[in-house]
């Protein structure tokens, strides 16, 4: 037989496309469109409603950028087409395809009932049945692409922010039809588009695709092109045999979960997700009536409470289908949030306020974690996530790694305390599936377990910006549910697979430490203030609850936990995984700013409040100490007066250059301002490697190939320019806290005005940086060179730390160029090291320098400051304040406390005498990391605690009031099996294990 294979493929896309997919709607009339432009912001439904509407035609131009527009839509149904499925038709003028990027809108009856979204591909609004008129209203919004062609172009826009937008309109209305549904149409387009794409997923030498090809030839001769509704029924009937050969013995499973990843604020702002998160729930309860079997996840508490803030209305349709379990909240968390750069007790909050809201809201207790496209996860997760209460993590990202392909999608991941949850990478390589032939195709080759799994998942289902699942996808599960060729689809809900799946593989393999992502390692870096925001308020939040506990405790004061409550709320939204790392729009960062300023303001009302409480009236002037370690006399988490702080610091000239002494330490500053010599008198050894200085400010061309605010490449190294001419040096001698040097320093449009600071006694040095920044596409770092031979780095992550190599031996090493760390980064070798603090950095690099004829050393840079030009033209620029330290002849336990003392200062308060801390820690290496009164409102004291250093410690707890018992609990403060804890007399003795988090509940006597 002659092979027609091309011809008969060429066929079947042409009378797809041209032929059958334009029949499904047959009878097409115009109908009555008039419109309502609102003016400004969003207005309220019943506003909208009642507007005072115009006609509008077709073909008009409407939405300036980031405008709304209700359109009005009336019309009647023909007699002929009595008991026929009618829909309208409407086509907001957008491209195919950029679904959730372009306009879209929320359709309404004239009494305020939502029925479904309008996107570009879900465009039609069903006429209720028996109906003989029709007024619908739809609130548009239009919505700019702002990285153009759905994200592929990066190039500069001011559509990113309604400040800076262009006012002409950038859609026009292409179509308002009312039309009849070809039903039998529409099957036949869903059994060809099936049999089509799986036929061109099989091996040519494989009979089922020849068998596919020869049916799909006899059905496309049994249809008339000139009357495919009036033959679609007959080609469908060719291909019934094809459907009914079922799926192969060891064909991939596959379970297909509805989803939708809405992005909490990407290339739209937060106000703007609010009516995405309502079209596309719409969109899925109005699927969920007609579709039975159909049940969808959804993530962020945030996104259920902004629902049922905003849209009542979709809000209840949602509330009865979770009660029906078909529409199900997972997720666990507040948001999708970011997991390198949020802190310690904050991870821990996108818990348990995701996982209380879901409680008390639905009934429903949500096992799992779902971070698709977070950017890398923290190797503290697995332990948090199992103390919340969480048995299974999903993510879709590592699939991005662009140097080495991740070595599992099922696994047990196992985090820096040794603590193990299952987790699933789906093979699909999507959280957007289509669920089309060639994606499942894909998911059953790429799966790595194959021989030993067999079941995979995929989230299918219109993302990023919305709009979900479609009746399309639904009508693919259908036909692919046991299909010869095909893996064999399944509608489920996450807990059905992740039960199956964990069942399914008892003997997975295990990943040990980070997962992380070799992509996008500009988000560390990009939109400083926002990061700055975020840590700042961070500190803030738990010097709140540190004081608020404690005047609760001493003097009866209220304690604000519905204040609190909400400043967290609003806290951990803005540490959404597009918002923290710096990758939106102007417009989300611009509020951001405003948002973490406004929350700095009442956190700061509320310390103030707490401290007056505590402190009394009175004139000794004390010194609160909110870090977990004792400062300068100061206990830790107490109140009290310091202690001297050492001998002045000695300056001098030492030819062109300037000396600082404080007789542990000796620096250099030379004639450019450059500390060009640390000498550690103590150990009376050279800090930096020759030739080096400490803190020497470098700047980077910064050009990624694509995702400017995401991608530092690795070319950016190529070129470099060090910072070491200066416009001015001035040194000061020491008035009391050290001696500094001022220098300033102009390079392109910009100023930089570093500071360095040698303190009193301290083996610490100071630097910070304010910076006038006007540079595009460049990275600032700052270097410190240091004389250590270290093989790896330790850098801090929540409740603990991680190593890291600073060689490339492997791909993997050489793929961390740029990598996270909390407060502190460490290198070391036996008996001396040297750690680099920051208050609100995140980017680091750490490499081995050779010296000497190849003596190794270690360079430690930290990224100060981007300016990447997409999606946010403006990224960075303007004033800045960045504070960071050199810390010599550091262990790791010094790293931990200067990163605490680098981000909690000191307050000067004035009272009648010092506060002692409601608690003591007997050994260094455990770490208060939160006091605060338990979420239930009974009063009782929690404590949190780490294991810092990554070693066993048997340590003891006193308190300094009345205990009448002591509980171990989990994140959300329920009851643990004793086991780390001995209650004594007036404390407790506890015993850790590395990294071990452990949370007492104290209850007041």
């Amino acid at each position: 037989m002659h092979d027609q294979r091309e011809v008969t493929e060429a066929r079947l896309a042409r009378a797809l496309t041209q032929r059958i997919a334009p029949a499904v709607h047959s009878g097409a009339l115009p109908v009555e469109v008039a419109a309502w432009h609102a003016p400004g912001e969003p207005v309220p439904v019943a506003d909208g409603l009642g507007a005072d509407y115009a006609p509008f035609a077709v073909g008009t131009p409407w939405g300036p950028p980031w405008s709304t527009t209700w359109f009005r839509l009336r019309g009647q149904v023909p007699a002929p087409w009595a008991g026929r499925p009618v829909e309208v038709v409407l086509d907001l003028g957008t491209r195919a395809r950029d679904v959730g990027f372009q306009a879209e809108g929320l359709v309404y009856t004239a009494a305020g009932e939502p029925v479904k979204a309008i996107n570009p591909l879900s465009t039609w609004i069903p006429v209720p049945a028996g109906a003989t008129t029709f007024e619908f209203f739809v609130e548009a919004a239009s919505n700019p692409d702002v990285l153009g062609g759905g994200g592929a172009a990066f190039e500069p826009s001011p559509l990113g922010d309604v400040l800076t937008a262009p006012r002409d309109p950038l859609y026009v209305l292409a179509r308002a039809e009312v039309c009849v549904r070809e039903t039998e149409v529409a099957e036949l387009l869903a059994d060809l588009e099936v049999l089509g794409g799986l036929m061109q997923e099989l091996p040519l030498e494989d009979a089922r695709r020849w068998e596919l090809l020869r049916g799909v030839d006899s059905a496309l001769d049994a249809l008339d092109p000139h009357d495919v509704a009036g033959t679609a029924a007959r080609a469908r009937a060719v291909l019934a045999p094809l459907f009914a050969a079922p799926a192969r013995a060891s064909a991939h499973r596959v379970s297909a979960v509805g989803h939708a990843h809405i992005d909490s604020a990407w290339l739209w702002p937060l106000r703007e997700t609010v009516r995405k998160v309502a079209r596309t729930t719409a969109n899925v309860t109005q699927l969920m009536d007609v579709h039975p079997s159909f049940s969808y996840a959804m993530s962020s508490a945030q996104q259920f409470a902004w629902l049922a803030e905003h849209r009542p209305e979709v809000h209840e349709k949602v509330r009865a289908r979770i009660a029906e379990g078909r529409f199900v909240p997972v997720g666990s968390t507040w948001v999708e949030s970011d997991t390198n750069m949020v802190g310690s007790e904050a991870m821990v909050r996108q818990f348990v306020e995701g996982k209380e809201f879901f409680a008390r809201e639905y009934g429903v207790d949500t096992q799992e974690a779902w971070l698709p496209d977070s950017f890398g996860y923290s190797a503290a997760l697995p332990q948090i996530m199992k103390l919340a209460g969480v048995r299974w993590f999903l993510t879709q990202k590592i699939s991005w790694n662009a140097d080495n392909r991740f070595p599992h999608h099922t696994f047990d991941w196992e985090g820096i305390d040794g603590t193990r949850i299952f987790t699933h990478f789906p093979p699909v390589d999507t959280y957007n599936s289509e669920l089309s032939a060639k994606e499942l195709a894909h998911a059953a080759r790429n799966f790595a377990e194959k021989g030993r799994a067999h079941w995979s998942l995929v989230p299918f289902g219109w993302g990023d910006g919305g709009g979900g699942p479609t009746r399309e996808m639904l009508q693919r599960a259908d036909r692919l549910a046991d299909l010869d060729g095909s893996p064999r689809v399944s509608l489920h809900s996450p807990r059905e697979f992740f039960t199956t799946a964990e069942a399914d593989y008892p003997d997975r393999p295990v990943w040990s430490g980070e997962l992380y992502l070799e992509l996008h390692r500009g988000t560390y870096t990009s939109q400083a203030r926002t990061k700055q925001g975020n840590r700042r308020d961070e500190h803030l939040l738990r010097e709140a609850e540190l004081w608020a506990t404690t005047a609760a405790v001493r003097t009866g004061a209220p304690y604000p936990a519905a204040r609190l409550q909400e400043l967290w709320r609003t806290v951990l939204l803005h540490q959404f995984h597009d918002i923290l790392p710096g990758s939106s729009i102007a417009w989300v960062h611009r509020e951001a700013e405003q948002t973490h300023e406004r929350v700095r303001h009442e956190l700061e009302d509320l310390i103030r409040a707490a401290l007056d409480a505590v402190t009394g009236d009175g004139t000794t002037d004390m010194v609160v100490n909110s870090t977990p370690h004792d400062r300068g006399g100061v206990p830790a988490l107490g109140v009290g007066v310091p202690e001297s702080t050492g001998a002045p610091v000695q300056v001098s000239t030492d030819g062109d250059g300037t000396v600082l002494d404080n007789g542990i330490l000796r620096l250099r500053v030379d004639a450019g301002g450059n500390v060009v010599s640390v000498r550690d008198l103590v150990e009376d050894r050279e800090v930096l490697l020759p030739g080096t200085s400490a803190g020497l400010l470098q700047l980077h061309r910064d050009t990624p190939n694509r995702w400017d605010a995401w991608d530092v490449d690795a070319h950016y190294r190529h070129v470099v320019r060090d910072l070491t001419e200066a416009e001015s040096v001035v040194v000061n001698p020491d008035s009391g806290d050290g001696a500094t040097v001022v220098v300033v320093r102009r390079v392109g449009a910009s100023t930089l005005t570093q500071v360095v600071r040698l303190p009193r006694g301290e083996s610490r040095i100071g630097f910070t940086l304010q910076a006038d920044w006007h540079e595009r596409e460049a990275l600032l770092k700052a270097s410190f060179g240091v004389d250590v031979h270290a093989d790896r780095s330790a850098a801090e992550i929540q409740f603990g730390h991680v190593f890291r190599a600073t060689h490339e031996n492997t791909s993997w090493d050489a793929s961390r160029f740029e990598v996270c760390a909390h407060r502190w980064i460490h290198v070391g070798e036996p008996g001396y090291g040297v750690a680099v603090t920051n208050s609100a950095t995140y980017g680091h690099d750490v490499t081995r320098s050779a010296v000497d004829g190849g003596r190794p050393g270690t360079t430690v840079r930290l990224s100060l400051l981007r300016a990447p030009l997409s999606p946010d033209p403006e990224a960075d620029q303007g004033h800045h304040v960045l504070a960071y330290s050199m810390v010599v002849g550091a262990q790791i336990a010094d790293a931990v406390r200067e990163g605490y003392r680098e981000n909690l200062g000191g307050r000067d308060v004035r009272g009648a005498g010092p506060v002692e801390p409601l608690l003591r820690v007997e050994d260094p290496a455990v770490v208060v990391e939160a006091v605060k009164l338990a979420q239930d409102g009974s009063g009782d004291v929690v404590v949190r605690l780490y294991e810092s250093l990554g070693g066993r410690v048997r340590s003891r707890v006193d308190w300094g009031f009345p205990v009448a018992s002591v509980t171990e609990v989990d994140l959300l403060e329920r009851p643990l099996e004793q086991g780390a804890t001995t209650v004594r007399a007036g404390g407790v003795s506890v015993a850790l294990r590395p990294f071990q988090i452990l949370s007492l509940r104290l209850a007041r006597g």
